[in-house]
């Protein structure tokens, strides 16, 4: 493998599957599916979901709520869709801890950097819920500082789109998909990879990210087999 610890970073929107809002189980069983192949090889594996199916903290502020209050409402969805993949997780047979930057004693266990890299360690899928616990920070930024913390080898990045373009290829036709991008010429082409805090963050630690297509079966298992599958940016 080419890998020995990933951090995963899904999307909230990606669970929607073919619905309008919500989880499409379906979707949970697809991404049970790759997570095991590439677990069961021996791969540590830590995951950072989204809320954008269920609630967007900066879409708060259109709706007159509070941005502060609209952001621990958007922690709150990503925590939702971490227990729907835990349970599809461990329904398909592997072992997982959930992990929260916010305290929910009932449901998950606080983010302790030293807890999660043991959880790792002894072969457990571990899901970061809740963003890091303030406000102002994406799950982008919530990655890529797991992903530093836990010292992986890599961010990858599911999308619905198989790499990076020099447009949005779902909007124009002529987009061209780049296989590989330094962290400057990303910056410097203004390509929207992730928000800014995240991307320097993986800058500066040389923390490298991959941006692949999560819905296409056996993209994960290409990547930790050393296969081109996305854009990497290092």
């Amino acid at each position: 493998m080419k890998y020995k610890r990933v951090l995963l970073k899904l999307s909230g929107e990606s669970l929607m599957g073919d619905h309008q809002y919500g989880i499409d189980p379906k979707r949970l069983e697809q991404y049970t599916d790759e997570i095991k192949s590439v677990h069961d090889l021996g791969v540590e594996i830590a995951i950072v979901i989204g809320g954008g199916n269920i609630f967007r903290g900066v879409q708060a502020e259109a709706s007159g709520i509070d941005r502060v209050q609209g952001d621990y409402m958007g922690m709150l969805a990503t925590v939702i869709n971490a227990m729907a993949l835990q349970s599809a997780l461990e329904k398909g047979g592997l072992y997982t801890r959930l992990m929260s930057g916010i305290k929910m004693e009932q449901v998950c266990e606080p983010f302790i950097k030293r807890r999660a890299v043991r959880h790792l360690e002894k072969g457990r899928v571990v899901i970061f819920g809740a963003g890091i616990g303030n406000p102002y920070f994406t799950t982008d930024s919530t990655a890529s500082l797991r992903a530093i913390e836990v010292q992986a080898d890599i961010v990858l990045k599911g999308t619905r789109v198989d790499g990076v373009y020099t447009a949005d290829p779902e909007k124009d036709a002529t987009a061209t998909k780049y296989s590989n991008l330094s962290f400057q010429e990303a910056y410097e082409k203004g390509l929207n990879i992730m928000d800014m805090t995240a991307f320097t963050l993986c800058q500066e630690n040389n923390l490298p990210i991959i941006v692949f297509d999560m819905n296409r079966p056996g993209n994960l298992m290409r990547i930790m087999n050393g296969e081109t599958a996305g854009t990497l940016i290092n």
